[in-house]
């Protein structure tokens, strides 16, 4: 396997920025792809260790791209995460003024977190989505767009500058990204963790969401993400992805995965990993009759009572 990691690029994304935090990539070559489907493909292929992608921001949800591709095709596992604080500039060629601009670009995960600024500043402006905002920012160095929002870093990769900088809509805007690689064992839970799954439902009938959720509720985990997807089999079938509290190795998420699997069609395990917004000093205490010692003492009892020894 190639010591390197693919991501979603070209050079100068916010992906990229993220993916530098992590420790590994001293020792790792980083390879930019032209789009999620690419930097995953790499990684089924084997051309790459893992692939960095984001798969959600805090003001538009799971980024529906990602979540389709680790839906379909060979399964993958996420095994790690990284938040980002995100703010855009408008990157313009020099010489370039506000009034000058027609068309501009970026990431289509970036349209809602600009949304209400391009309203107030540039509402005649055209937009045109790209791969990515640092491809954006390459489209408008080659003079096919005006203006592009990317991360203020960018512009000097791309011989630009800045016209605008502290762009957002939403105060404290994040982006979610993971290190995603083909199916292995599980890192060891920390304390802090998250369990990633999608579900199949067997079919379609009244409280068949809740039947999912349940699974869940009943044994006390939180759920950080629920989003439906559409399986492509027609109006109305969705699959469910969905994060929640805690690792497999937890008692009660090894039974919730259990009852998931009893109930549907399929359960795809995307991974257990470490959470990136809380420590183990944060994490709450699971709810009462819901610890891995509380499960461990109700299975003895059971085992007790089928012995004779109630």
């Amino acid at each position: 396997m190639p010591a390197s990691y693919a991501y979603l690029g070209p050079e100068g994304t916010f992906t990229e920025v993220a993916l530098r935090t992590l420790p590994e990539t001293a020792t790792r070559e980083l390879i930019p792809y032209v789009s999620v489907q690419s930097a995953l493909d790499a990684v089924r292929a084997g051309e790459a260790e893992a692939a960095f992608v984001p798969i959600e921001n805090s003001v538009e949800g799971g980024i529906t791209t990602t979540l389709d591709e680790l839906v379909a095709g060979a399964p993958l596992m996420i095994y790690r995460e990284v938040l980002l604080s995100i703010t855009f500039a408008l990157l313009v060629r020099p010489g370039t003024k506000l009034s000058d601009i027609k068309t501009v670009s970026a990431h289509p995960a970036a349209q809602p977190q600009v949304r209400n600024w391009l309203k107030n500043n540039l509402p005649d402006a055209h937009w045109e989505s790209a791969a990515s905002n640092a491809d954006a920012a390459r489209l408008v160095q080659e003079g096919q767009y005006d203006a592009a929002f990317a991360g203020e870093f960018a512009a000097a990769r791309y011989g630009l500058e800045a016209l605008e900088t502290g762009i957002h809509d939403a105060e404290n805007a994040q982006t979610r990204f993971v290190l995603v690689g083909r199916p292995a064992r599980p890192a060891a839970p920390t304390g802090a963790d998250k369990t990633s799954v999608v579900l199949w439902q067997r079919d379609d009938h009244p409280g068949g969401l809740r039947d999912l959720l349940g699974e869940f509720a009943t044994r006390g985990i939180n759920l950080m993400l629920l989003q439906s997807r559409p399986t492509g089999a027609g109006i109305g079938n969705y699959c469910f992805c969905i994060d929640a509290e805690g690792h497999i190795s937890d008692r009660r998420v090894a039974e919730t995965l259990m009852g998931l699997k009893r109930i549907c069609l399929e359960v795809r395990f995307l991974g257990s990993y470490p959470r990136a917004d809380l420590g183990v000093e944060d994490v709450r205490a699971p709810r009462q009759g819901t610890s891995d010692e509380e499960f461990v003492a109700a299975s003895d009892w059971v085992a007790r009572c089928q012995d004779g020894r109630f």
